[in-house]
């Protein structure tokens, strides 16, 4: 285990710095124990200074002077921010809005994935940085552009919407069939030709959801495609290195389907940042970086950015407490990040994101963030061994899809604006909690593995994955279908005969009304729970009722079921549970027949990774008060040597590499 480092340090812009600050960074790296910095994410314009003109002498020398420091280099290709000259010569490049209406030069990823004038220049500027620093001994990974579609997901102009009726093309084949598949007989909105198919500019009443979900699917694809064209460029001109980019994986924030981008990412790397408004965001961090381990169960996965305090785009951007950014960078790595890095280096003293914090505050080196930012690198740096484990295997997984996400938000559906995803959080946290770490993943995934299987708020499904579901449950699995699922195709379609159609066979349910409630209204059933937002008029078929509703218009209907199916179950939850949902996931879990995985103690974060023959349990304590886990074998924070349990303090962490059992 010795040679082995995590990873630890963030984005570089020395471009905004005159160079006598340069020496100073590196000497601060080195007291701060960085090891890695992601550098020219933003420096296109410095590099190409007009067409084809290039500078590449400051670069060579920030490059080799972070070498000589021993300093790893993630190369980024600059695409995130295209130069004024380029938007200058070609403002066609630059997206166009629902409206029509093309945006204008002056931000960030102000491009048109589907250009080809975009794809030349962007391609250009990848493989000149191939040529000339792909054999360089400290480029240790490639960084291709930067939070692709944070800003530019979706464009209207005309090059889209060619590539739209391309892409159309190539998914149904012929228009009949897309005319199908997309029920375009409503409004008479049939199509006689792909030459008919445009991308959704507004209209002045509501546009099909299936047109609107297959530009969803559309975009992602299209984003992919331009970092498969970077990537491949960086290929063509020698690079050898590792290739990824950074995803965004935030609740209510993904912006492409990122189960289909995994196989053409070498590593799987995210951003995340914290809601300060939110008083459990240790919780929200937690299912993120579940998640992203759910992308890649083979691998470790690496935190590319995180916030070292404060960000510059939250209604009021709190700076983190005392302690917050040591518990926020190893819970990413206790979920198995091989790495904690930020954005950025050394905060900005203009732009946009001038009041974004960094790594070096504006204040220096005299306050407590800097004195936590090198004792974090001290304690990321003791934990080196850690590096190349994964997390321990889990029985449980929770199911959460991109893509019915977006089916739901463009519907007009009964409950507009109700966050579906948010209950794949409240099932992490309420799993979590009973210590059986939970896997968030794709319903793409083998699901075979998995003997407790979650999949809420799965509003739009394929046949295929509902098939692997109910398999999961032939062969063992418990597994619990939750509200909002199973309504419509892929294609956005409701799937007529009653709901939750494409798990009905597997539940053995008729659900015959979809019965959303008023704000502020709830029902009781029959346990005590409470139920607000959303129930189902339901009946059974072939199943057993665990609880009914016990008041209002529904009283005395279904509202929670279980079935035996094979050697499993399958239960369904047909309401938003709002109290009494404890008491509904521990009889889940008991049926299950799943245990604990790790201690468990209120407010302690307990997660273990393994590897070599060995295993470390991180334990962080979120609470505000002393707490005794136990444990056997040596923190590594401490040096300490813990013989059956070991005290945590208030907001203190911990990471035992665990004695050898036989």
């Amino acid at each position: 285990m010795t040679g082995r480092r995590l990873l630890f340090g963030g984005d570089y812009n020395p471009e905004q710095w005159d160079e006598d600050v340069w020496s100073e960074d590196i000497a601060l790296m080195r007291d701060a124990h960085v090891t890695t910095v992601t550098l020219g994410v933003f420096a296109w314009g410095f590099l190409e200074v007009d067409d084809d003109v290039w500078d590449w002498d400051w670069f060579d020398r920030i490059i080799g002077m972070l070498a000589h420091a021993g300093i790893g280099i993630y190369l980024a290709t600059p695409t995130a921010a295209p130069p004024t000259w380029l938007h200058r010569a070609h403002p066609e490049i630059i997206p166009v809005d629902r409206r029509g209406i093309r945006f204008h030069a002056g931000g960030r990823l102000g491009w048109c994935a589907s250009h080809p004038t975009w794809h030349e220049y962007s391609t250009r500027i990848a493989r000149r940085l191939g040529e000339r620093y792909a054999r360089h001994p400290a480029v240790s990974m490639w960084h291709v552009g930067n939070e692709f579609g944070g800003g530019n997901r979706l464009c209207y102009c005309e090059e889209s919407s060619a590539a739209f009726r391309a892409w159309c093309r190539a998914r149904h084949g012929t228009i009949d069939a897309l005319n199908r598949a997309w029920g375009t007989a409503f409004w008479g909105l049939r199509y006689r030709s792909f030459d008919d198919v445009s991308a959704p500019l507004a209209s002045e009443s509501g546009t099909n959801p299936s047109l609107l979900l297959a530009y969803d699917r559309f975009a992602s694809d299209e984003l992919l495609g331009q970092f498969r064209r970077e990537r491949d460029a960086l290929r063509s001109a020698g690079a050898t290195q590792p290739i990824t980019t950074n995803l965004m994986l935030a609740v209510g924030g993904s912006v492409a389907d990122y189960a289909q981008w995994t196989d053409d990412l070498d590593v799987v790397a995210i951003d995340h940042y914290a809601q300060a408004a939110d008083p459990h965001r240790e919780r929200e961090i937690a299912f993120v970086a579940s998640r992203a381990r759910g992308l890649d169960r083979s691998a470790p996965w690496l935190l590319m950015e995180h916030a070292a305090s404060a960000v510059n785009w939250q209604p009021r951007n709190t700076p983190k407490a005392p302690g917050e950014m040591a518990r926020h960078s190893l819970q990413h790595i206790a979920h198995g990040s091989d790495g904690a890095l930020f954005f950025q280096w050394r905060a900005s003293a203009a732009g946009v994101e001038q009041f974004h914090s960094g790594m070096v505050p504006h204040a220096g080196t005299d306050t407590r963030h800097w004195r936590d930012v090198v004792a974090l690198g001290s304690l990321v740096d003791r934990l080196g061994e850690v590096a190349g484990s994964l997390v321990a295997p889990t029985r449980t997984a929770i199911v959460a899809d991109i893509p019915a996400k977006w089916a739901w938000e463009e519907a007009q559906p009964p409950l507009p604006g109700l966050p579906i995803e948010a209950e794949s959080r409240r099932w992490h946290e309420a799993l979590s909690a009973r210590g059986l770490v939970p896997d968030v993943v794709a319903p793409q995934a083998d699901l075979m593995a998995y003997e407790l299987l979650i999949v809420p708020g799965m509003y739009a499904v394929s046949d295929a994955v509902a098939d692997s579901i109910a398999d999961a449950a032939t062969r063992g699995a418990t597994v619990v279908i939750g509200p909002l699922s199973g309504i419509v195709d892929e294609e956005n379609r409701v799937r007529v005969g009653g709901y939750p159609a494409a798990f009905r066979a597997l539940l053995g349910v008729f659900g015959e009304e979809l019965h959303p409630l008023q704000e502020g209204d709830a029902v009781t059933l029959s346990s005590g729970a409470v139920v607000a937002d959303w129930a189902e008029r339901l009946r059974v078929v072939d199943a057993e009722v665990v609880d009914r509703y016990a008041s209002g218009v529904l009283a005395g209907w279904p509202a929670i079921t279980r079935r035996n199916v094979g050697d499993g179950s399958a239960w369904y939850v047909s309401g938003l549970v709002v109290e009494g949902f404890d008491d509904l996931v521990g009889a889940v879990v008991s049926a299950s027949g799943v245990g604990a995985a790790v201690p468990v103690l209120d407010g302690v974060e307990a997660v273990r990774r393994v590897g070599d023959g060995a295993s470390w349990l991180f334990l962080i304590n979120h609470s505000a008060a002393p707490a005794r886990v136990p444990a056997v074998g040596v923190d590594l924070v401490s040096g300490d040597r813990v013989e059956g349990d070991i005290t945590l303090a208030a907001g203190a962490v911990a990471v035992v590499r665990e004695d050898a059992t036989s």
